[in-house]
């Protein structure tokens, strides 16, 4: 299994590692910083730097969804490594911080929407978020201003596990509808934004909201008779 450094730092930007296979799916390493997609979150892309000063462009992160096998895409016509190769794996940062404040971003969404979650997509300047919301009208000046101000509250966001267990006697816990957090591994990662939202996640997210910079709603639109999509945007 490879190790997920992402899981403990999402701030980790490179580290060193070994290949552990490669074949059509893509390329293993026995460790890597790079987010497979996942949740809503597109993986990461970046660079795998060999010793011999030759670089691989990665353009996707993924799992594989039988085996799941965490895989590094390389770019079409990139140099492959070799089995038991050294290399250091770098993330494109400037993109994946941008994620990353999207996506916690849409954590608070959550909390000021206290529905269920019936889809999303987390994107670099545009999110999106579809709740659950019969016959509801929702202001977006409203909810701008109110997302502004609990990002220039600069909560602190942390993470924490609980057993499977622990959840099941919590559902309450889980908003999405349709997609629920993987269970039988024996934990679950919750994303705990202090005083206003704890969810399971398992992707990337900034350490404070302030982090986030201002944001504001775009289109409310309605997909549905129950269906309310919600899109988010970063503004700088």
């Amino acid at each position: 299994m490879t190790e997920e450094i992402f899981r403990k730092d999402a701030y980790a930007k490179t580290c060193a590692a070994t290949v552990t296979a490669i074949d059509g799916r893509g390329i293993q390493l026995d460790r890597t910083v790079f987010y497979a997609t996942g949740g809503g979150q597109p993986g990461d892309a970046g660079t795998l730097r060999l010793g011999d000063g030759r670089s691989v462009a990665i353009v996707e992160a993924r799992r594989d969804r039988e085996s799941g096998d965490h895989l590094h895409v390389p770019a079409e016509g990139a140099p492959r490594p070799e089995v038991g190769a050294a290399v250091t794996a770098e993330i494109d940062w400037p993109r994946r911080h941008r994620l990353m404040r999207m996506h916690t971003a849409m954590h608070l969404l959550c909390a000021l929407i206290p529905q269920g979650v019936t889809g999303g997509a987390v994107g670099e300047d545009k999110g999106r978020l579809d709740f659950d919301l019969p016959d509801t009208v929702l202001d977006k000046e409203q909810l701008t201003a109110a997302l502004n101000r609990l990002i220039a509250e600069d909560h602190a966001v942390e993470t924490r596990w609980i057993t499977d267990a622990e959840l099941a006697a919590k559902p309450d816990l889980v908003r999405t509808m349709s997609v629920k957090p993987p269970t039988g591994g024996g934990r679950v990662r919750l994303v705990e934004i202090q005083g206003v939202d704890l969810q399971p996640c398992g992707g990337t997210h900034v350490a404070r909201t302030g982090e986030i910079g201002r944001v504001s709603i775009g289109k409310i639109e309605n997909k549905g008779k129950h269906n309310r999509r919600i899109t988010l945007h970063l503004e700088d």
